[in-house]
């Protein structure tokens, strides 16, 4: 049985690499269509609320009667620095730069979270070690990575299909052609920005969870919060209702996908790969991440991959396995030096319990003098 879900957990993996693919390709090709971010992130939000909010009313109503006041307050505003402006921040990113580009700076999530546990003293490094100079130089390769892909741009390469399935409304779409310089630089450190936003909140959510641990209702109301406040952010960025109407086009496409398959299948997935293996076990899938991302919009949307973004994703992925090996000696050294202060302290105990040899030969010896 536990073989069976070691396989299926490796299976669950690439489905959920394949899913965020999808994401890339799909929010990417309702943009290069002319759909507003900040309407398309309100309606993905609203579509994913409408999808989890009756599951939680069917199955927690009891438990959302008794949430309190300041956990709400806090959820509030982890929905509005992890989901909203986050997913904004992403949208803008992709829509500045490539889908290629925003997959393989993903893959710096672990090493930006690895910083900023440094910066708030939640994590020590030792020099010394292997594993701190593993995180350190994957830290180091990570920002190498990220000013490759915006500063160096390189050789284009011709796209994998000359036929894209999303390209009608979408000419040069992704490109350095029709992106400027400085629209591409701003684009590559705005997903970095999210990233940082990304990885704090996470954090942020991992201290709601002890506090309240109910994950479904979390994971609600973050959904819900983020659907108001992006409804607010969409009214005041759009106030031409007429780029509020949905049509049978690759924008509808994309926010049923996003709202449904990301936020009601991916983050499920997600959860149970997490509390399967670990965490570390599934960012090491994350390059998968990448390499379909930049085969699918070169195929679906035809976007020109560039040499700058390929050498920046390989610094990146190299940065990532770094940190990631880093992380996992830690955590080796930390189990065994468990187990030997438990084996220390069972030797210690034996020893407490065992009859004093020494003085009983003494006593012995003593009374055969007598």
């Amino acid at each position: 049985m536990e073989d069976a879900a070691s396989k299926k957990a490796y299976v669950v993996a690439v489905v959920v690499q394949v899913i965020y693919t999808g994401l890339s390709v799909l929010s990417k090709a309702a943009f290069n269509d002319g759909m507003s971010i900040f309407v398309f992130n309100f309606y993905r939000q609203a579509t994913g609320s409408l999808l989890l909010l009756p599951l939680a009313l069917l199955f927690q109503r009891k438990n959302m009667m008794s949430m309190p006041l300041a956990l709400l307050l806090k959820l509030f505003l982890c929905a509005l620095f992890g989901n909203t402006l986050s997913l904004n921040m992403y949208s803008v990113s992709l829509k500045l730069t490539s889908a290629t580009l925003v997959a393989a700076a993903g893959n710096a999530v672990p090493a930006v979270t690895l910083c900023l546990a440094l910066v708030l003293r939640m994590e020590v490094v030792n020099l010394r070690s292997s594993s701190g100079i593993a995180k350190v130089s994957g830290a180091a390769l990570c920002l190498a990575g990220v000013l490759v892909m915006a500063f160096y741009t390189g050789p284009g390469l011709s796209p994998v299909n000359h036929h894209h399935a999303f390209a009608a409304h979408a000419p040069g779409s992704g490109g350095h052609t029709s992106t400027s310089k400085a629209a591409w630089i701003a684009g590559t450190f705005l997903m970095v920005i999210n990233n940082m936003a990304y990885s704090l909140t996470a954090v942020w959510q991992a201290r709601i969870l002890k506090e309240f641990p109910n994950r479904m209702l979390v994971a609600v109301s973050l959904c819900v919060f983020s659907a108001l406040q992006s409804l607010v952010v969409a009214a005041v960025a759009e106030r031409d209702f007429s780029r509020w109407k949905l049509r049978l086009d690759v924008s509808l496409l994309a926010i049923a996908y996003t709202g449904f398959v990301v936020t009601g299948v991916s983050y499920y997935l997600q959860a149970w790969i997490v509390e399967m293996k670990g965490p570390v076990f599934f960012a090491a899938w994350l390059p998968l991440y990448s390499v379909f991302t930049m085969f699918c919009s070169s195929f679906f949307l035809g976007e020109i991959v560039h040499l700058g973004s390929i050498l920046g994703g390989i610094l990146l992925i190299g940065g990532l396995y770094s940190v990631l090996w880093g992380k996992s000696r830690d955590s080796m050294s930390d189990g065994s030096n468990s187990e030997m202060n438990k084996i220390d302290g069972a030797q210690d105990e034996q020893e407490r319990n065992k009859p004093d040899a020494p003085e009983e030969a003494k006593s012995a010896a003593a009374g055969e003098k007598v």
